[in-house]
């Protein structure tokens, strides 16, 4: 397996991570890294344990074993709250927008979870997104299923997280909305963000990540670099279908 070269700082260190919901235990010693400023994108087929992998790094699950850390503090045995307090910004599948609420309302909720990175500005938000300002008095429910994923990830760099992991932000969306996001994604690289991504649209992640690791039956089996993507082309097909 190919790790990173880079000489940025390690942002985010999962060593031997095993996690359970009850009785069923999901991952089994997964081991990866990410630097900062590094879009690294977790690949593989439905239930290989990805979206699990982001909430183990939360705490979202029922028990967690192994290490995690972030930036070099380790978080295993921390409450979901106080990893949040470690920079980490989570922006699950279901959004969770608040329906009674404006655009701007939702916006202006989250708390600072960082205490030297104050979170963009709200002009900072518009300026990335657009549609959000046009849309920043519309109730949550009258926005569209890619206003709403925007307004999702918005609202995480409000709270001045600087790892972000984003659980298919691109799924069902139309292709202008999915272009937005990879301008995003694209913008947040070049400001230092750190990105783990779960995507089930190759399309769309391929450009934007710099690693790979390919996740199978709770597992990493496979990790490579974006340089390597297409010498690996093959093996994805056989992995994930692609």
């Amino acid at each position: 397996m190919t790790t990173s070269s880079s000489s940025a700082p390690l942002v985010l260190q999962i060593s031997d991570l095993q996690s359970w919901y009850g009785e069923s235990h999901i991952l089994h010693n997964v081991n990866l890294n990410v630097h900062q400023g590094e879009v690294v994108t977790l690949l593989g087929r439905n239930g290989a344990g990805r979206t699990t992998t982001l909430r183990s790094i939360m705490g979202l699950v029922g028990t967690r074993k192994g290490s995690i850390k972030i930036n070099g503090q380790e978080t295993i045995n921390l409450a979901t709250h106080k990893i949040a307090h470690h920079g980490v910004g989570y922006c699950p599948e279901e959004r969770g927008i608040f329906s009674s609420l404006s655009a701007e309302e939702n916006l202006m909720l989250p708390p600072f979870v960082s205490k030297t990175d104050k979170g963009m500005s709200i002009d900072e938000i518009y300026e990335m997104f657009p549609n959000l300002k046009e849309r920043r008095n519309s109730q949550g429910t009258r926005l569209s299923g890619g206003e709403q994923q925007m307004l999702a990830v918005a609202r995480i760099l409000r709270t001045g997280a600087r790892l972000l992991l984003l659980d298919e932000i691109s799924e069902g969306l139309a292709p202008v909305i999915v272009q937005a996001l990879a301008r995003m994604i694209t913008t947040l690289k070049a400001k230092g963000y750190t990105i783990v991504m779960v995507e089930q649209n190759f399309r769309f992640a391929a450009p934007l990540a710099d690693r790979f690791y390919v996740m199978e039956h709770g597992q990493i089996v496979e990790s490579f670099a974006s340089s390597q993507l297409e010498a690996k082309m093959q093996t994805l097909n056989e992995l994930l279908g692609v």
